[in-house]
């Protein structure tokens, strides 16, 4: 009975992928320069891992299907069925879309909808792909970052005051409008957003414009702002009117460094700008977009879904080995090893991606060697038949806290 199961991953190149990071970590060569921006670990239906069984190719899922309870656990197959969570690698050059993802609620009654509908599943006018959340955690591999969660809103009418200074009539207008909408009340950033929305193409063209030529003066005036405004220009030069190309200034803007992550619930409001690090969501593929993207924009639900409260995720680090979220579908975690033998600690069925060095793994008389760039599927066993050694680094993604390793192999 195999006990550890080397996985092969689908790469996915979307035009905000990094030609470099990814290739990289594998030693895969890139020689056309395209952009990799995303390594699926996982079942997702849209990119599921590979490996061999008995001797044959066979699809992550599909091993998991023939005997759930052995390689998930008792609890989590009757949960689940499959693993409840994907596993990536994020390569990103350019910044990825505003974005929010809907609670289990909120899916379940939009993927219904859309099916009564007669939607198709791949309609570029799709919001919901599936009837499940998608909480996420993002690990920096390198600097990273992000814009997450609405900033206080006296925070964004003073900036918003401060941008509009020197702008002409109608722009000075029309974001003095917005910064009136704003109060102490959450339902204040909803009007402020749906405003934002609305603005006239007129003067949204004007905006983009109007940014990219003050920011210096923007900066000089208002340094404490210095990032904010330089990525402000950064969106209006590739998202020319874009009403979202001023996010930075009602998003909350985070730098992480190697190793540090956040978490984001669902119904908060980001975009990861640049960097490299490994991220851990919930199985699902259901994004609602808020800007900064070619592909369509449902303003009305995603008004609808947002969470509108204040917040700014707490960067992260491992409590001993684990990152702590409250998610139930996933736990990430971390582990390096500088020769040393340990017994495997965290709780499984599990995916493990190298990330530096070279990992040994051995488990009832059977050895295995992984390289930076190898990840590989370990089934709900008992945490004391797996012992790992040598000199690595590696990331984890494992079930949630109410899912022990019960049962299993």
């Amino acid at each position: 009975m195999n006990r550890i199961f080397k996985l092969t991953n689908p790469v996915k190149h979307y035009d905000w992928g990094s030609p470099h990071w990814i290739p990289r970590l594998l030693g895969a060569p890139n020689p056309e320069g395209l952009p990799w921006a995303e390594l699926w670990m996982g079942v997702h239906g849209e990119g599921p891992s590979a490996t061999e069984y008995a001797g044959k190719a066979v699809s992550l899922p599909g091993l998991i299907a023939q005997d759930p309870e052995g390689y998930l656990g008792t609890q989590a197959a009757r949960s689940y069925g499959t693993l409840p969570f994907l596993f990536k690698l994020l390569g990103i050059e350019k910044p990825l879309s505003i974005q929010v993802h809907p609670n289990r609620k909120q899916a379940q009654e939009g993927f219904e909808r859309e099916n009564r509908q007669g939607i198709p599943l791949s309609a570029a006018h799709r919001n919901y792909k599936d009837p499940y959340p998608k909480p996420e955690i993002i690990c920096a591999l390198s600097p990273f970052t992000a814009l997450c969660g609405f900033r206080e809103p006296e925070v964004i009418a003073q900036v918003l005051t401060a941008l509009a200074e020197d702008a002409a009539e109608p722009l000075q207008d029309a974001l003095l409008t917005l910064t009136r909408v704003l109060g102490p009340q959450p339902e204040s950033l909803k009007a402020f957003l749906a405003g934002l929305f609305a603005l006239p193409m007129k003067i949204r063209t004007t905006l983009s414009a109007y940014v990219q030529e003050r920011m210096e003066a923007l900066i000089k005036a208002h340094p404490g702002y210095t990032d904010a405004w330089r990525l402000c220009a950064y969106f209006a030069q590739l998202y020319p009117g874009d009403p979202a190309v001023i996010a930075p200034l009602y998003l909350n803007l985070i730098s992480l460094e190697s190793g540090e992550g956040i978490y984001l619930p669902t119904g908060v409001l980001h975009a990861y700008v640049k960097g490299f690090g490994v991220e851990l969501m919930a199985n699902s593929d259901n994004v609602l977009r808020g800007g900064l993207s070619s592909k369509y924009v449902d303003s009305e639900e995603l008004l609808r879904i947002l969470d509108f409260s204040v917040f700014r995720p707490q960067i992260l680090h491992p409590d001993g080995s684990i990152f702590k979220t409250p998610s139930e579908e996933f736990a990430l975690w971390v582990r390096e090893g500088r020769g040393d033998q340990i017994q495997h600690p965290e709780r499984l069925p599990g995916i493990l991606m190298v990330t530096q060095g070279e990992l040994r793994l051995s488990c009832d008389g059977e050895a295995w060697a992984f390289k930076s760039g190898e990840s590989f599927f370990i089934p709900a066993l008992r945490r004391e038949d797996i012992r790992l050694s040598g000199t690595y680094r590696l990331y984890g993604a494992g079930l949630g806290s109410p899912y022990e390793d019960t049962g299993g192999r």
